[in-house]
This record gives structure tokens, sequence and C-alpha cells, in this order.
């Protein structure tokens, strides 16, 4: 077990990623409690949000404004406390901080002044949706959607040809304006909309793509959406070529019809049953 931090001078100097809870408090991580208790500052999007959180832990820390309204107007500010050996933690609403969500430009204005930069790893609802999906391990993280139709459109068609998994965040009030598009760039494939990720109400929606449907109420709480990777048919050949057959007859003796498989296939448009098949002819 780690050691609990029990005063600043046990923090290391420098700017921490403190990642919040997504919906339920309980969530926090320890480590991250003990950093936002040894703080100089927080620097938190909206501060009566926040204080939420701060009122369930009893943490008495000063809080500062910092949203994609105010960052740059604070970023000499900030600079200066962190060159002065302040302990300062950043944190969004929910979630782990700078993931579609404001700080890049400080943590960037930390790296070229040589300030530590400190990321805690936490909640994430990109993370959470992902494992629950049941797709492919390999998915791109996208973040929020256009806002102009045109944009959308060319973002999903390019999307739509990677063969990963994608990740979007949405807010309800859009969602319906969306799904058209998605049904549109994503037939055959399956969809995950998680709502309210970790919250008691929380929802994952799972179908087609093909029959995803328009809500017909606004849901409530913000959207995790989780599209699967691109199915691609292999192309096959139910012939073996005379440079195949030559292969495995030399490997016949050597290894075992399943490994002679294995390795045809890798690089071979013919099928694993037409190879077996043939090792199995040449071994009778």
């Amino acid at each position: 077990m780690v050691n609990p931090i029990s005063n600043k001078n046990e923090v290391k100097k420098g700017l921490y990623l403190v990642p919040t809870p997504i919906g339920n408090l309980g969530d926090i991580t320890l480590r991250s409690l003990e950093v936002l208790k040894n703080s100089d500052c927080i620097l938190c999007e909206d501060t009566r949000v926040f204080k939420n959180l701060l009122n369930k832990f009893k943490i008495k820390t000063k809080i500062i404004s910092n949203h994609k309204f105010n960052e740059t107007k604070n970023l000499s500010k900030i600079i200066n406390l962190l060159k002065d050996g302040k302990i300062i933690s950043l944190v969004s609403d929910a979630g782990t901080p700078t993931i579609s969500d404001p700080g890049v430009i400080l943590v960037n204005e930390c790296i070229k002044n040589n300030i530590n930069v400190i990321p805690l790893p936490g909640a994430s609802a990109v993370t959470t949706a992902i494992s629950a999906s049941g797709f492919s391990e390999k998915y791109l993280f996208y973040g929020f959607f256009p806002e102009k139709e045109k944009d959308l459109k060319n973002s999903l068609k390019f999307l739509s040809e990677l063969n990963v998994c994608l990740v979007f965040f949405i807010s309800p009030r859009k969602i319906n304006k969306v799904i058209p598009h998605i049904r549109e760039y994503f037939v055959g494939r399956k969809i995950l909309i998680c709502r309210e990720i970790s919250k008691y109400y929380e929802e994952y929606i799972r179908c087609l793509v093909n029959d995803l449907s328009i809500f017909d109420k606004e849901p409530k709480g913000e959207l995790t959406i989780v599209i699967s990777d691109k199915k691609t048919i292999k192309k096959t050949s139910q012939i073996l070529s005379e440079s195949d057959k030559n292969i495995i007859k030399k490997m016949i003796n050597k290894l075992s019809t399943k490994e002679i498989t294995e390795i045809i296939s890798e690089f071979s448009k013919v099928s694993k049953k037409e190879i077996y098949n043939y090792c199995l002819k040449l071994k009778k």
C-alpha cells in the first residue's frame, strides 16, 4: 500500500492534473484527495460544481475559476505561482483534465518553462465506455462532434473508413441531429450509447447502427458514444497455388497440421480449411 501524503513537503512541486469522478463521487482516488488537500490552490471550471466534491471530502484548499473563456487571461498568473514553488492542481468538472476540457494551453506553457506536469490516473468516460462496449481494444477518441453539418459529414465519412472503435462525446440536445448521419456512414456496425455513467440512473443502450432510432425525448445527462470497428471480409481463394503446395510439402514432416495452416494463411488468400485439408491429404 502506498503511504498517504501527510503534508505539502512530501508533494513534488508543479502542476497536477487531477481526474475527478464522472458521476459517483466515490470514484475519486485516495491519491487525488491527498494532492487536492495539499495543493496551494485548485483550478476548476465551475466553482459551484467543484465545491460539491470539496465539501464531501472536507477539503479547504483555495479554488480559482479556470475555464475556456478565461484560461488565457489566467495563464501568466498561474505560471508565476508555479515558478514560485506553489503546488497547483487542475481539475475539470468531471473526468480527466485536458481531455475535451480546458488545460492544454496551461500544460504547454508549463512544458516551455520546465515546470513539472504530474498527471494522476483516474476517472475517464472514454476508457469506462470502451471497457463496457465489448468491441475491439483498438480505439480512436474523437471528442465532441463538429458543430457545422458540413464538417460533421466530412469527419464521419473519414472516420468511417478507419478500422478501429470510435469514441465520441455529445450533449443530449444534439444527439437526434447526429443519429441520421451515424446511420448513413456506419451501416453494419454496432453502437453503444452510455448515459449518466456511474450515476444512479446510468444507462447503456446497445444496438446495430441500422436499428438506431431517434430519441422520443431528449435524454438526460452527457452521452458517450462508442461505435465498433469496421469488419473487413477477407477475400479467399479455394485453390492452393503450386508455390503454396511446395512450401507445405517441405514443412509437412516438421510441423503439425495446425502450425502449417496458421503459417500459410498468414500470407495466402486460401481459406484455412483448404490448407488444413491439403495437409491431411499429404499425411495420409
